[in-house]
């Protein structure tokens, strides 16, 4: 159909109003959703599902395909419907929206082989959009475009113009961002309501092409898509003007009728919509891709070269982060770096000095470098490595569980972490990081000691599925590990031991080298220490902390540059809570800390390793 003269305008409204009846049934059989939030943009659905996009039913995440996100994740239904209505399941299924038994859940999530990313989280689609446009434009060099449907409600977040600024800034011609201006939100109205010209003047401004229509006009709709695909140069946003409960007579433009099934005014709003529809047995079949994505091959990736470092060498781990990157960037043309304006102090820089094209400046926007993170690494087309200080990932752990939620393989560096950075003071001190990747479900958690280890969990991570996180320290630290040391995630290393040790240090980047310094003071005493280092903090290599425990007669230290909650700490304590006569004392920071000199703050919050030492003499006299 596209680029026909003669679309069929009537076969499209039609398809409209059974999506709009299709919303209805799901919605009513599972006694909850959001059917007039699907309502509003039915023309819109089915002008992008039966006229523009183009895509394989036989295989919905091809990479030659045309891309749909739909940010308002709350309106699924209609997209189940669309998917449904073009052939990929019976439309009878939908009756099984929400349902335990059934992926058809409450908002789309990748469980089903045609949704890319979960959304429902509002204000997160535009950015993932983003970044598979990026991927699209600049590495693929492919084809295929990226739809993007936002609802006005959700435009209300910061992260969608932080997304807008970002898809302006690169040029992205192949996207497409359509404003579903439906004028209500779930308790009142928006605050622009149907300030189309509001609308149009800030995206304007943000540099896109803009377009104002009525979203309830499908040849309206039809000539606005066909125009953004030949514009060149800037990216494309289609303002539509629409009406909550569009076709719902009693309900349109009504307000409280957010998230609620229509129950009994369904049947009823049915064969109302059964009356407008022409044709009930009209079928659109999507037209497929206009040409075949580059073949890419993303796993197996090794450093161009191992570790060379001299032992007792200092050098950071942020700054081995960047030559682990760097290298494994060698070895693989679809490996890449994004960061948030600190590539200098992450060291990111090290792989775009050598790789310019496959590094992407995201400015200081973390929650687009996160969510356009997870879009450029959307159906395996890139290995994405995403930095900026730890501390500021806490901004976006929205994105970080939605991430999850979307199983997606992105990387998350965190540099600066703790106490140990400094004079900058608590802004900058990554304290809760740990605490945060800890709780998402799908996290691998490392936390290299050594320029060895951290070039090696580089290397670890680009090939370990699910969310990987690196905390690095700004703090140059003596190289611990031989350069042919093989690492593995969820394997701990003993770094000292002996057959006389009296007690067990565990510490993680800066603490460890503190446990070693404790270990030898207390070695002047006649004390012996066994030091663990655990590589990854998730999963904990519980196996050895219970076994290196009970081998030094069940009294272990454990210290880390965090805070209390959810750390290294409370992963050691949860890995020792069965087992009998340990003793375990946490060393950990306390307060909010201050500016100083890295050293005196370890000492000050009691981290450093004459508190180590204090506390394993303690242990020892109990």
């Amino acid at each position: 159909m596209k680029g026909d003269k003669n679309v069929d305008f009537q076969a499209l409204k039609d398809i409209a109003n059974k999506l709009r009846i299709d919303s209805i049934v799901a919605t009513n059989a599972s006694k909850s959703g959001h059917p007039t939030s699907c309502a509003s943009m039915a023309e819109i659905m089915s002008v992008l599902f039966f006229h523009t996009m183009r895509y394989k039913i036989s295989a919905p995440r091809d990479p030659s395909a045309d891309r749909f996100i739909l940010s308002k994740g709350h309106a699924a239904p209609i997209l189940y419907a669309a998917w449904a209505e073009a052939g990929l399941f019976p439309v009878e299924e939908l009756k099984n929206l929400r349902k335990l038994t059934s992926d058809l859940e409450g908002h789309p999530t990748p469980r089903l082989n045609f949704v890319d990313v979960g959304t429902g989280s509002l204000g997160q689609g535009l950015a993932v959009a983003a970044g598979m446009a990026y991927v699209g434009k600049y590495f693929d060099q492919a084809p295929y475009r990226v739809y993007c449907l936002v609802g006005d409600g959700e435009a209300a977040e910061g992260s969608i113009w932080e997304a807008l600024h970002f898809a302006s800034h690169y040029k992205l011609d192949n996207l497409v961002v359509i404003f579903d201006v439906n004028r209500l939100g779930q308790s009142e109205p928006t605050s622009l309501q149907h300030q189309m010209d509001v609308y149009a003047a800030r995206l304007k401004s943000f540099g896109f092409h803009t377009l104002v229509v009525d979203g309830h006009d499908v040849t309206e709709l039809v000539k606005s898509l066909d125009e953004a695909a030949s514009v060149g140069g800037k990216p494309t946003a289609i303002v539509a003007k629409t009406y909550k409960g569009r076709g719902f007579p009693g309900i349109e433009d009504k307000e409280n009728w957010h998230g609620k099934a229509l129950g009994a005014d369904g049947d009823k709003i049915i064969k109302h919509l059964q009356s407008q529809i022409k044709n009930a047995s009209i079928t659109l079949k999507p037209q497929p891709p206009l040409a075949e994505a580059p073949k890419v091959h993303i796993s197996d990736i090794t450093l161009s070269s191992p570790p060379a470092y001299k032992k007792g060498e200092m050098v950071a781990t942020r700054l081995a982060y960047g030559t682990g990157l760097k290298k494994i960037a060698d070895t693989n043309l679809r490996v890449i770096a994004m960061d948030g304006d600190t590539k200098n102090s992450t060291f990111s820089d090290k792989l775009r000095n050598a790789y310019p094209d496959r590094y992407i400046e995201c400015f200081i926007a973390e929650q687009t470098l996160v969510g356009a993170a997870t879009g450029a690494a959307c159906r395996d087309r890139a290995v994405v490595f995403a930095s900026t200080f730890a501390a500021f990932f806490t901004r976006t752990f929205d994105q970080i569980r939605m991430g999850a939620i979307s199983q997606s393989n992105i990387n998350l560096a965190g540099s600066h972490c703790g106490v140990s950075i400094g004079e900058d003071g608590p802004s900058q001190m990554g304290l809760e990081d740990l605490a945060l990747f800890r709780a998402v479900p799908t996290a691998t958690v490392f936390y290299p000691s050594d320029a060895v280890s951290t070039e090696r969990a580089v290397e670890l991570a680009a090939n370990t599925r699910g969310i990987c996180y690196l905390r690095t320290s700004r703090p140059n630290t003596a190289v611990l590990y031989d350069n042919d040391t093989v690492f593995k995630v969820g394997e701990a290393k003993v770094v000292r031991s002996g057959a006389a040790d009296r007690v067990l240090l565990i510490g993680a980047g800066v603490t460890l080298h503190a446990a070693l310094a404790a270990a030898a003071a207390l070695a002047q005493e006649g004390v012996e220490a066994r030091v663990l280092d655990p590589f990854t903090i998730k999963p904990l290599d519980e196996a050895a902390v219970k076994k290196h425990a009970k081998a030094v007669g069940g009294r272990v230290v454990v210290v880390e540059d965090h805070y209390q909650a959810g750390g290294l700490g409370e992963a050691v304590l949860s890995a020792l809570a069965l087992e009998r006569d340990v003793v375990t004392a946490h060393l950990f920071v306390r307060e909010v800390p201050r500016s100083g000199a890295p050293d005196e703050l370890l000492d000050k919050y009691g981290v450093s390793a004459p508190h180590v030492a204090g506390a394993a003499r303690a242990l020892l006299k109990l």
